[in-house]
């Protein structure tokens, strides 16, 4: 994946995520929480993007 490509990605969701911590009224702690499960999505999908950790697609959740 190209360098320009992991960068607009990353100011797309930056952005989006300001909107919705600006601009959608909802109580601090679901905020707080939708902040923590948004970066650690994007840490995970940079560290498969970087090839650190192996594809998420091998990834399973539940039986």
């Amino acid at each position: 994946m190209p360098l320009m490509q992991l960068i607009i990605v990353l100011v797309v969701v930056g952005v989006i995520l300001w909107l919705i911590n600006t601009y959608i009224p909802m109580e601090q702690t679901i905020k707080k929480i939708l902040n923590v499960v948004v970066i650690i999505a994007v840490i995970l999908w940079l560290l498969s993007a970087f090839g650190v950790i192996g594809s998420l697609q091998g990834i399973r959740i539940g039986r």
